[in-house]
């Protein structure tokens, strides 16, 4: 059984979401973005999710983008983040770690390569935001060949034709895009993903996470009142980058902030799914 479905498992046996939170691989240096993913599952990360830098991330709003460049002017790449993965789990090898990116580093990587390696590391799966269903070939078997979960992108604007289109060969769980639009720019309500999860529910047994936006525990925990899991990204970077100095290097407390930050949405989450008053009309991003 792979980590994600097992992770999932435990989580619904506990009657309680997934907190999947997001750290963009060497913002804004190695040490400190290590430190932090070591940290994150003792502050209560269920999934882990690690942003792989590129030139051209068209799905990331301005937050995200930064940390982009900052990771980039730090030597970050596709090959030292599978490294970043490889020696975290020298030391844990249960908390979920799945990658997020765009298909132009795969490509130049090898695609059958970088499924190889990606699992050798310790990956267990694959967000690659501009890889449509029609073009999975390029990564599907391999991604199969080496246990590597692939999840889709589900939008506002996925209709019901469209929907069990996408999801074909979709497996670990289902990332569920709250708005319309780039990462942590606009806000979406706890009714509109009342109406939303289910029509994806209807076509998938998959847990659906929901992200692009989630920032509060409040938000958090009202996210996974409907679906199973909030994905928290941008909140976490800004918190970094507010902690950055003049120059844009980290500070003695930058870790300790965006892990304390981490333990307020892992509190709220593990309360979210018996805390019904938090689902009326709560922004959720």
């Amino acid at each position: 059984m792979s980590r994600i479905k097992a992770t999932f498992d435990r989580l619904r046996t506990e009657g309680r979401g997934a907190l999947i939170p997001f750290l963009e691989a060497y913002d804004p240096d190695p040490a400190t973005s290590m430190a932090i993913l070591e940290g994150m599952p003792g502050a209560g990360a269920d999934l882990i999710e690690i942003g792989v830098p590129f030139t051209d991330p068209m799905a990331d709003g301005p937050t995200i983008q930064a940390a982009g460049r900052r990771a980039l002017k730090a030597g970050a790449t596709l090959s030292r983040t599978l490294g970043m993965v490889s020696e975290f789990r020298t030391e844990n090898d249960t908390t979920p770690i799945v990658l997020m990116g765009y298909l132009n580093p795969i490509l130049a990587y090898d695609p059958a390569r970088f499924c190889l390696d990606a699992a050798s590391a310790g990956v267990d799966g694959l967000i690659v935001v501009d890889l449509p269903t029609e073009e999975a070939a390029l990564l599907a078997d391999h991604a199969a060949g080496n246990d590597l979960d692939i999840i889709r992108l589900i939008a506002p604007t996925t209709d019901a034709q469209r929907l069990p289109i996408v999801l074909q060969g979709c497996s670990g769980f289902v990332y569920y895009v709250s708005i319309t639009g780039v990462t942590g720019t606009r806000t979406a309500s706890t009714s509109e993903l009342a109406a939303a999860i289910p029509r994806i529910r209807a076509v998938t047994d998959l847990p659906i996470a929901v992200g692009f936006g989630v920032r509060t525990p409040a938000q958090a925990a009202a996210a996974v009142n409907v679906a199973d899991g909030a994905v928290v990204a941008s909140a976490l970077i800004d918190t970094l980058a507010q902690s950055l100095d003049d120059h844009g290097r980290a500070r003695p407390d930058t870790v300790r902030r965006v892990l304390d930050q981490v333990r307020d949405l892992a509190k709220a989450v593990g309360q979210g799914k018996h805390t019904h008053d938090l689902a009326g009309q709560q922004n959720i991003s």
